[in-house]
């Protein structure tokens, strides 16, 4: 796969796309150079990057990068479905937390994408991407005093918050190691948090974690790993209220699909 090198453009194939890289992980894909796509300027996510031809070279893009974001695409796909997950003042939905997503299939889907249609309504709720590695160390080290770990878990926050620079990444444990102790993690801050104070703590989460979580746009997808060999390049997400939760919020809709599954 080419690796990239510039913040102005990526080749695939015949077709040249504008990029961008706003965070510290990801790039953005701002649509295709006028001069490469012929007709193909709408709908350049379906109709460059997942046809049978393109879609392994953009896959092994996102399995690298971990998160690639499309910007201005206007699709018909009739594969989306409706983001769902209730969420009040007082009751955080189960989407607000930090998780990977599964479905039907055995295996999680390698692949997650997220994407905001076109509507009257825009959406002030972000969501927030982060990898999981530096999810979970956030999530030890922004646990209040406070709140009481078993001593396998108490252990490893010390050793997370001691070791020096990214030293801590020598600390990571297997996969479903991970996924026992951000189970134990969760259940602790439902139980013990009221909901606002458990959406501060998940702020101070995505800020120390370095989460992507800019503002939605019309039009625009986010295509994230969501399940891989690779520990380190793996991500997870969570709806992400900026503010207190308001009981009478208007916000646009999302829909997402598992892209490698379905496509």
């Amino acid at each position: 796969m080419q690796i990239l090198t510039t913040d102005e453009m990526w080749k695939l194939g015949d077709f040249e796309f504008r990029i961008s890289r706003p965070h510290r992980f990801g790039i953005v894909i701002h649509g295709v150079a006028s001069d490469s796509c012929g007709d193909l300027t709408d709908d350049y996510l379906h109709q460059i990057l997942l046809t049978p031809e393109n879609r392994a070279e953009f896959f092994g893009l996102i399995d690298a990068v971990g998160l690639v974001v499309c910007k201005n695409v206007k699709t018909e796909a009739a594969s989306y479905r409706k983001v769902r997950g209730k969420s009040s003042s007082g009751k955080l939905s189960q989407a607000e937390y930090y998780h990977h997503d599964g479905c039907s299939c055995p295996t999680k889907p390698q692949l997650v994408e997220i994407r905001m249609p076109h509507q009257a309504v825009p959406r002030n709720v972000a969501t927030a991407i982060a990898a999981f590695p530096d999810v979970m160390r956030a999530m030890f080290l922004s646990l209040p005093e406070t709140l009481r770990l078993d001593d396998e878990a108490e252990s490893l926050r010390h050793e997370l918050a001691s070791a020096a620079d990214d030293g801590w990444r020598d600390l990571l444990l297997e996969v479903d190691q991970w996924d026992r102790l951000q189970g134990q993690l969760t259940r602790l801050v439902r139980k013990e948090m009221t909901a606002e104070a458990c959406r501060d703590y998940f702020r101070d989460v995505d800020r120390m974690a370095g989460a992507y979580d800019l503002p939605w746009e019309m039009g625009e997808s986010r295509l994230m790993l969501n399940h891989s060999d690779s520990l380190a390049s793996t991500m997870q997400h969570r709806r992400a209220y900026q503010t207190a939760r308001s009981s009478n919020e208007k916000n646009g809709s999302l829909v997402k699909r598992w892209t490698a599954e379905e496509v």
